[in-house]
């Protein structure tokens, strides 16, 4: 192990490939604490739309664990370690806190929305970040999940719109 990175044959420099491990270290956080989100919402969602809610907040947990296995192996794949226990990502994670009392099946949508936005949002962040880190397959790989986590935020805005 070279410093903070195992070896790699890798051509992107160690010092880019450190920054580029923590950064994928912060996201991890965040994709795990999204997906026990996601995942409180689908356990708990409550109203006349429980099984479609129900079934949605799975579709789209299942999409963020993919995020967190993608993202998770990048780290390891520049030589770096994953970081992504359960505590490991509650002490990093940078999104807000689902509301315990958000069970009724708009205010579940809305709490899970707004933490997705932020995701994506962060998301798009790092793929600036690696992009100037010159390391265009970590700037892929959020494009993926930006993609489509901002098709799964449609789905649940979708929910909240309406014509008034």
């Amino acid at each position: 192990m070279m410093g903070e990175l195992f070896e790699s044959r890798i051509d992107i420099p160690e010092d880019a490939r450190v920054q580029l491990v923590e950064l994928l270290n912060r996201q991890l956080a965040d994709t795990s604490d999204l997906y026990s989100q996601v995942k409180q919402a689908h356990w708990n969602v409550k109203g006349s739309d429980f099984i479609q809610l129900h079934e949605l907040f799975d579709v789209i947990a299942a999409h963020v664990l993919d995020f967190a296995d993608m993202i998770a192996e990048r780290a390891t794949t520049l030589g770096g370690r994953a970081r992504g226990t359960v505590r490991q990502s509650a002490a990093t994670s940078s999104l807000s806190e689902y509301p315990e009392g958000a069970v009724d099946g708009m205010e579940a949508v809305s709490a899970v929305a707004d933490r997705l936005a932020d995701y994506a949002n962060k998301t798009r962040g790092a793929m600036d970040e690696s992009e100037k880190l010159g390391d265009l397959s970590t700037n892929d790989l959020f494009t993926e999940v930006s993609r489509q986590a901002d098709k799964d935020l449609w789905f649940l805005e979708a929910h909240l719109q309406s014509k008034t």
